[in-house]
């Protein structure tokens, strides 16, 4: 609903404004080998389904472990983009398109920063044997969680890039 919300805003706003209180952000080219990070982790993370699927717990342990290295390299390459933005001179006050740019991408980390913690939890309970085929539903909603911010962040890029 946030993001609707967020969406919804952004969509008024810019439809709204006139080419001096609107100007667009200088992207960091990082985003776009963040958005490769999130996809990579989301095919690396059904990997490692299919592997506990088939009984492999050590290739299930190996991918999901890959897929959690991932989402904390993504975070560190929204932390490099804001760095870069900063340094830029471009900050949450610098004008609209700014602001949108700040608060989607922070919005969208936090929720990173959870699903990052789940991939963390069900890392640590399977390398601990404590998860296993028996015990998959944490498993599948921690995956589908992370396909869902996947699917965020394109929308994401797709509304800064074309309307921002």
């Amino acid at each position: 609903m946030m993001f609707a919300a967020l969406t919804s805003a952004f969509v008024v706003r810019r439809a709204f404004s006139d080419w001096n209180d609107w100007a667009s952000v200088h992207k960091p080219t990082i985003l776009f080998w963040n958005t490769g990070l999130l996809l990579i982790s989301s095919i690396v993370l059904d990997q490692s389904r299919r592997a506990l699927k088939s009984g492999h717990r050590t290739a299930f342990n190996f991918w999901w472990t890959g897929a959690t290295v991932l989402g904390f390299l993504f975070l560190a390459g929204q932390a490099v983009a804001w760095y870069q933005l900063k340094q830029a001179g471009v900050y949450i006050s610098t004008n609209a398109a700014s602001s949108f740019f700040y608060v989607f991408t922070a919005i969208h980390a936090l929720h990173v920063v959870g699903g990052v913690a789940a991939l963390v939890y069900v890392d640590v309970q399977a390398l601990r044997l404590r998860l296993g085929p028996a015990k998959r539903t944490v498993i599948d909603i921690t995956a589908i969680f992370w396909h869902f911010l996947d699917v965020l962040w394109i929308l994401i890029m797709v509304l800064l890039y074309v309307w921002g």
